[in-house]
C-alpha cells in the first residue's frame, strides 16, 4: 500500500463529497457542502485547493469550471488511516482494539451477529 498524504478532517468531509459524486465541479462541491455544514464558499475552495496541493485530487478546466477527481480511492485512504489507528492505539494488535471496545461498550445484538459473520466469512475465504 502507498503511502498517502494526511488530510484533516475538515478536507475528509470535501472528499466524502467528492468520492460520492466525482467527478464533480467546485459550486457542485460548495452545495453539498454547504447543506451539511457552515463554511463559507471560500473556506471550501481553500479546502479544495490544499487537496490537489496534496496530490489527492486533481481537476480538470471545462471551459470556465473546474470539475474534480479524486487520485486516491475511499478505500484506499480508509484503510490506512484504520491501520495507523491500529498501530498508533493498539500496537497493530486488532484483539486487543475488539477487546477494548467490547469491554467499555455495550454491543447491541446485531452488532454481535454482524462480527461473527464477518468473522466466519474471514475464516471460509482462508480455508479453515
Amino acid at each position: 500500500m502507498r503511502n498517502l498524504p494526511q488530510i484533516s478532517e475538515a478536507e475528509f468531509e470535501v472528499m466524502k463529497i467528492i468520492w460520492k459524486y466525482a467527478p464533480i465541479s467546485t459550486n457542485e462541491i460548495t452545495d453539498k457542502l454547504l447543506q451539511t455544514t457552515s463554511w463559507s464558499p471560500k473556506t471550501i475552495q481553500t479546502l479544495i485547493k490544499r487537496l490537489v496541493t496534496k496530490g489527492v485530487l486533481t481537476y480538470e478546466k471545462q471551459s470556465r469550471v473546474f470539475v474534480y477527481t479524486p487520485v486516491v480511492k475511499e478505500n484506499e485512504y480508509i484503510g490506512q488511516q484504520s491501520k495507523s489507528f491500529l498501530e498508533r492505539y493498539y500496537n497493530g494488535d486488532i484483539t486487543a482494539m475488539l477487546s477494548a471496545y467490547m469491554e467499555n461498550a455495550k454491543l447491541s445484538e446485531t452488532e454481535i451477529d454482524t462480527l461473527r459473520s464477518l468473522l466466519f466469512e474471514s475464516a471460509k475465504k482462508k480455508g479453515n
